[in-house]
């Protein structure tokens, strides 16, 4: 009998999972809680919040998972897995302990410490009396980070010390963020080259999957406010052998380490969100799962069984061999709803999702589908639509292609994914 995989989540980077273990040997049975209308064709949906871990636990055990994968970083941090592990459910995905390195920016900050992992140099305050003493401390610009969980829009580059007052004044008196911003991390402003480093991990070794570049702004130019993520494209051409090895002996290695000497060792993904400056590469923040939209555009470079690979971290023991990968490239392209990141409209139909060239990859996010058959809109981002390609330009020729044959009122997105890299 093969097996019965259970994927957490109902976003685009969810479907993007499920799309790669079906291809998979030995899969039996694919199931998703609670899934989008993408996720419907590949996998059994379970009508399950993603808050309620209890619920998700029992089903689990209910339909005989082998393996849960826990996508969002949110029931990763109140402990899924751990609720897994204690009724005997294997899941590939860290402890809330070791999660903290995603859901608090001060433990992650304070361990890279530790570990002497190169970081930028930061302040924590729980107070705007403290914040506003802190910022005296730092040129400007500089970066203001919620120490919580704010599903990507917690960072600010504050420009000006009104504007950064303005900052930690809502963050820390008006709760904008709820608790996520009760704790604030001011840092050094980095200059260079954001990239997006990957690594399965299982507690002892990390082992790195291709690199991508996100695109977190909403606007064309990188303007706007932060979003989950508005595209991304894989690989990154400055990622030479060189630098991958200097980011595994100074960053990863050394931060599964530390996880592992706290008692704490990460079974899951480790994300290095890092900055490329001139003195190397330097952590901006770390997750503690797969990216979105990364996990869209990496994942089809992968060729290798992902079961395996799942499987092997999740009890500790990263099958040997490595990761093979494709040639070419890959560009994924959000489709969000108007407004996005602010208040946008639901219940939207989409069109033309049939139109997509068969060569273009559409992973749903924000959509359901209606008792009629009808796909509308469910969330701000709707649709991650992916292109392949020999090289970086023909990927993103593939991926506008996609995204020009689908509509629907009021959607947004940027025109400029992985545009950088052929300038």
């Amino acid at each position: 009998m093969g097996l019965r995989i259970m994927v957490i989540g109902g976003g685009a980077r969810e479907h993007a999972l499920l799309w790669k273990l079906s291809q998979c040997r030995g899969v039996d049975a694919l199931l998703c809680a609670p899934g989008n209308a993408g996720t419907a064709s590949l996998a059994t949906n379970l009508p399950i919040e993603v808050s309620d871990l209890g619920a998700m636990v029992r089903a689990a055990d209910h339909e005989r998972v082998d393996l849960v994968v826990i996508g969002p970083e949110e029931p990763l941090a109140r402990g899924l897995a751990d609720r897994c592990a204690k009724a005997g459910v294997r899941a590939f995905g860290p402890t809330a302990d070791a999660a903290r390195i995603e859901s608090s920016k001060s433990w992650a900050k304070a361990l890279m410490t530790e570990a002497r992992v190169p970081t930028a140099r930061g302040v924590t305050v729980t107070t705007l009396h403290e914040g506003l003493a802190a910022l005296r401390e730092f040129e400007l610009p500089v970066v203001i980070k919620a120490d919580g969980l704010a599903s990507g829009k917690g960072v600010v580059m504050a420009a000006t010390y009104a504007e950064a007052e303005t900052v930690l004044t809502k963050f820390l008196e008006a709760g904008a963020l709820g608790s996520a911003g009760q704790r604030v991390v001011i840092e050094v402003h980095l200059v260079g080259r954001e990239v997006s480093v990957l690594a399965l991990s299982d507690g002892k070794a990390a082992v790195q999957l291709p690199a991508a570049a996100d695109y977190k702004a909403a606007n064309d130019g990188d303007q706007g406010p932060n979003t989950g993520g508005m595209g991304a494209y894989a690989p990154v051409p400055a990622m030479d052998a060189s630098l991958q090895l200097q980011i595994q002996e100074t960053i990863l290695e050394p931060t599964v380490a530390a996880l592992a000497q706290r008692r704490c060792p990460l079974r899951g993904v480790l994300y290095a969100g890092l900055m490329l400056t001139q003195d190397g590469p330097v952590v901006l923040e770390f997750n503690a799962r797969f990216g979105d939209p990364e996990a869209q555009v990496v994942l089809p470079l992968l060729d290798t069984d992902l079961t395996g690979l799942l499987m092997g971290a999740s009890g500790g023991e990263l099958p040997g061999g490595g990761i093979a990968t494709r040639e070419g490239a890959v560009v994924g392209v959000v489709l969000a709803s108007g407004g996005y990141p602010g208040p946008y409209r639901t219940g939207v139909p989409i069109h033309g999702l049939g139109a997509v060239p068969d060569d273009v990859l559409v992973f749903h996010a924000g959509t359901h589908l209606t008792n009629d058959g009808t796909v509308v809109t469910a969330g701000g981002r709707v649709l991650t639509v992916v292109g392949q390609g020999q090289t970086l330009a023909e990927a993103r020729e593939h991926a506008y292609a996609g995204a020009d044959a689908i509509s629907f009122a009021g959607v947004h997105r940027r025109s400029d994914i992985a545009l950088r890299e052929l300038r």
